[in-house]
């Protein structure tokens, strides 16, 4: 019986009629074509539903002779997918938890930097707005210095010269004096003797730092 069904699937295989089926680039428009133009419809119909038949007949025969490793196959085909719905939970939940994980570091990580940046800032301006405060102080120390008369020309100059280091650069921020000048005031050098004390601007002051001559730059 076996031989019978070898022998029945070796001459379905041989049959010319059923040759063009076997070729790796078969097209069926051709395959139609070509029918149409013999004029052989109605026998390669017939031979057709003969082969199908033929096939069913051995597909029917194997899976009758194989049931066994069939089932084994779907069996296991059925436990693979399991394994592999498994697996998916076990991805996503893996991705979940790698979510969070981003949500609990990536958010603070990003709010230091930003708290990081404001307090580099903070701590920027407090040390500029400290140098402002102490040239404000010196200033007004200098116009009472130089309301003190040639007695206190020394220390007017000392200081004057302490303002211009605090005006010097500092982490890339530099204090000027921009449209700021000393107005013009009177002091005396002796007693009934007034000397007039010339206004200067930013360059002028400039120009007196590291002076130490000042009364000869600034006394008219």
């Amino acid at each position: 019986m076996e031989d019978g069904r070898e022998a029945s699937t070796n001459s379905l295989l041989k049959d010319e009629c059923y040759a063009d089926f076997l070729e790796k680039d078969f097209d069926v428009k051709t395959y139609t074509a070509q029918a149409i133009h013999h004029a052989v419809i109605a026998e390669q119909l017939a031979k057709l539903a003969q082969g199908i038949s033929q096939l069913d007949k051995e597909l029917h025969t194997q899976v009758v002779a194989r049931h066994e490793d069939l089932l084994a196959q779907a069996t296991g085909i059925e436990s693979l997918e399991g394994v592999l719905q498994m697996m998916q939970t076990r991805i996503s939940a893996l991705q979940a938890a790698v979510d969070r994980i981003r949500t609990k570091i990536v958010e603070p990580y990003n709010k230091i930097v930003a708290r990081i940046t404001q307090l580099a800032r903070l701590q920027g301006a407090c040390d500029l707005l400290r140098r402002i405060i102490r040239i404000l102080y010196l200033s007004k120390r200098l116009q009472g210095q130089l309301q003190g008369g040639s007695r206190e020309i020394t220390k007017a100059a000392q200081s004057l010269n302490e303002l211009g280091k605090d005006m010097h650069v500092y982490h890339g921020t530099t204090v000027t004096l921009a449209g700021v000048c000393f107005f013009t005031t009177q002091i005396y050098s002796t007693p009934g003797t007034p000397v007039t004390l010339r206004p200067f601007s930013t360059n002028t002051y400039s120009s007196l730092l590291g002076t130490a001559q000042l009364g000869f730059w600034v006394f008219h």
